[in-house]
């Protein structure tokens, strides 16, 4: 993962996924949901009172969520309460902050429709932040070998690029700044807008790999990327630094990823040819690039979705935390994945999580990511039918 300003990785205990889903899938009975349902029922319609259509994933992930955090939770001595004093319990706190995180509704809406104050909403919501933090980091890694290779061999039959491992692309987190706070120019991106970058590389299924987030929208994806752990590896070699593919005439390819022309050309990140009149060769090799780089367009776009707190303009947002809540988001996301969460399949598909930008074109070209593109176009091409 790259790096998230403003947050601290501490060491935690390897977590075996499948089988702490399977033991959270008993756990949190009805008997939660029918008392808490009745709290906000004035508030939703029929259908809305329905688990699924409030947190928009199913009990199945929500039980295992609570799995995550319960420790940490119970761990810190609350007197969180509803209006009638009832006390939270874990599941009624990761519940508010579900809500809070997916409705993107103000701190005061989610209070009135849960039946307590905004502070309490605030604070609910900050350590289930943390605690996720803590506990669901696993969630979000770069893949072993065996993950690896099906990766690979999805992106090679799906899209026909061999020794592909994933797809980098950045989207816009907009924020409202006071024009007062002199600080906030740094913040106004090419589109006049008050803006955070997230920058992610996405798996063939939609899974976060590594981000890095919390930089000012001012900034291209060029330093962003540079400023990335990721980079940083690949660099010094010891990141897309697996087994080669060999190609036709004894050429070998390297590990590499696909990004837009918004990113530079490098050894190990390939993007498409500009300019027009292109030769076939280099039309079809910008035509797989475009169609795999669509998994990464709509895996941003489906986290702005499923976690509106960071699709529209947050108001004066803390910017300190604002990167820990995207990392969250990004951690929410694959666990719903890794869960296959049958609730995500029932949602419309996107690719539009930037609508209101333009691209910047990367003119950047190393010598070594030209030779590279240049031979697996040329491969492509005689893989062509007559």
């Amino acid at each position: 993962m790259g790096p998230v300003r403003g947050f601290k990785k501490r060491k935690r205990g390897k977590t075996n996924v499948a089988a702490a889903a399977s033991t959270a899938a008993g756990q949190g009975g009805d008997d939660w949901w029918v008392d808490f349902s009745r709290r906000i029922t004035g508030h939703l319609s029929e259908e809305q009172r329905k688990f699924e259509s409030v947190f928009k994933i199913s009990r199945k992930t929500f039980n295992y969520i609570c799995s995550l955090v319960r420790d940490d939770l119970m761990a810190k001595t609350s007197n969180f309460a509803f209006a009638d004093g009832k006390f939270l319990s874990v599941e009624d706190q990761v519940a508010v902050a579900l809500r809070r995180l997916s409705s993107g509704e103000s701190l005061l809406n989610v209070g009135v429709s849960f039946g307590m104050n905004q502070s309490t909403v605030a604070q609910v919501t900050w350590r289930f932040v943390e605690a996720m933090e803590e506990r669901a980091l696993h969630h979000l890694k770069w893949p072993t070998t065996q993950e690896m290779k099906d990766i690979k061999s999805k992106f090679e039959k799906i899209w026909g690029l061999p020794n592909c491992c994933g797809v980098i692309d950045a989207t816009h987190i907009t924020m409202c700044l006071s024009t007062v706070d002199t600080s906030s120019k740094i913040w106004v991106d090419h589109e006049n807008n008050h803006s955070m970058v997230l920058q992610a590389i996405i798996d063939p299924d939609m899974r976060f790999r590594d981000i890095v987030t919390g930089w000012p929208g001012s900034m291209n994806e060029l330093p962003v990327l540079r400023s990335s752990g990721f980079f940083k590896m690949c660099e010094k070699g010891a990141r897309l630094d697996g087994e080669t593919v060999e190609l036709p005439e004894g050429l070998e390819l390297r590990e590499y990823i696909i990004g837009d022309s918004d990113f530079p050309l490098l050894p190990w990140l390939l993007t498409p040819y500009h300019g027009k009149d292109l030769s076939d060769a280099k039309t079809e090799f910008n035509k797989r690039l475009s169609a795999a780089g669509v998994v990464a367009k709509r895996a941003l776009a489906r986290l702005k979705d499923m976690w509106k707190i960071i699709q529209g303009a947050m108001w004066r947002p803390d910017k300190h935390r604002l990167p820990r809540i995207i990392l969250v988001c990004c951690l929410l996301q694959n666990i719903i994945i890794d869960l296959d969460d049958e609730v995500r399949h029932e949602m419309p598909w996107s690719h539009e999580h930037d609508t209101s930008y333009k691209q910047q074109l990367c003119n950047m070209a190393d010598n070594n990511g030209v030779t590279l593109r240049d031979q697996l176009s040329q491969y492509l091409s005689c893989r062509l039918p007559p």
